[in-house]
């Protein structure tokens, strides 16, 4: 059976960014997450993740489209 869920630690390897950016991402809103467990540890829906992933080669796609510049 596929993981439904994903400790920060391996949001942050898949990312390619440290654990204090996969955090902050979740601390943000932009990538939604739950605390389970007894000391609160934060967990990321595999799906949710992939969901980022996709809005993020989105906003890439748009920033390309128009000329690499930011509004």
């Amino acid at each position: 059976m596929p993981r439904k869920f994903v400790p920060l630690t391996e949001v942050s390897e898949v990312l390619g960014v440290s654990a204090a950016q996969a955090y902050a991402l979740v601390r943000s809103g932009d990538l939604p997450a739950i605390k389970v467990g007894g000391r609160g540890q934060w967990r990321v829906e595999v799906d949710e993740l992939d969901a980022y992933i996709e809005r993020m080669y989105a906003q890439t796609r748009e920033f390309v489209a128009k000329g690499g510049r930011e509004e």
